[in-house]
Order: C-alpha cells, then sequence, then structure tokens
C-alpha cells in the first residue's frame, strides 16, 4: 500500500510540473515570440518543469499499467485551472467547475 501511496504522490507532482511547465510558456510569450530575455527564460524554465514531469511520467509507467497512468494525466487540467486563475486571473465558470469535478470522479474511479 505504501508504495501505491508514493505512486499517486508521484502523479500529482508530474502532472502538476507539467502545468507549471505550461504555464511558463504561456508567459514566455507575454512579450511576443522572439528571442529576447523574458522568452528565453520563461521557455527555459516551462521546459525544465515540462521535462521534469514527462520524466517522472515514464518512471511511474515502470509500476503502474499505461491504462491507468494515462488517464490520470488529466490532473494536469485541475493543476493548470487552479493556475489560471490565480495567476493569470482567468475566470471560473460554472461550466469549468463541472469539467473538474468529472476529472476528479473519473480519477478516482481509476485508483479504486
Amino acid at each position: 500500500m505504501a508504495i501505491i501511496s508514493q505512486l499517486i504522490l508521484l502523479i500529482l507532482l508530474f502532472t502538476l510540473l507539467g502545468s507549471v511547465g505550461a504555464y511558463y510558456f504561456k508567459r514566455a510569450t507575454s512579450e511576443g515570440i522572439g528571442l529576447h530575455r523574458t522568452f528565453i527564460q520563461n521557455l527555459l524554465v516551462g521546459g525544465a518543469a515540462y521535462g521534469s514531469g514527462a520524466l517522472l511520467n515514464i518512471y511511474v509507467l515502470q509500476f503502474l499499467p499505461y491504462t491507468i497512468v494515462f488517464p490520470l494525466t488529466s490532473i494536469t487540467y485541475l493543476w493548470t485551472f487552479a493556475l489560471a486563475s490565480i495567476f493569470l486571473k482567468e475566470s471560473i465558470t460554472f461550466r469549468k467547475l463541472i469539467g473538474a469535478t468529472l476529472i476528479i470522479i473519473g480519477s478516482a474511479f481509476l485508483i479504486m
């Protein structure tokens, strides 16, 4: 049971890293795409986060079936939802809340 708890934590971590990476990719475009400091810095941070998440994903796949791990990557959307709301001031609509709730329910069914 302890290994399953650790794997779930790793899944939460790699999905968070994927979402943080995407957030920094979004920040990279704040002044347009080009060879300027903002773009390069955010691209590097985003790439490091995204790449680290991908490596953790590969690690977890050694221990859990692909049919479990890949659908659980949808948790990335929950992290993205939170980051976009907090840092980008994007609106939280009822429709988005329903979608997030369905992702949580579906993920719970997968790990039961």
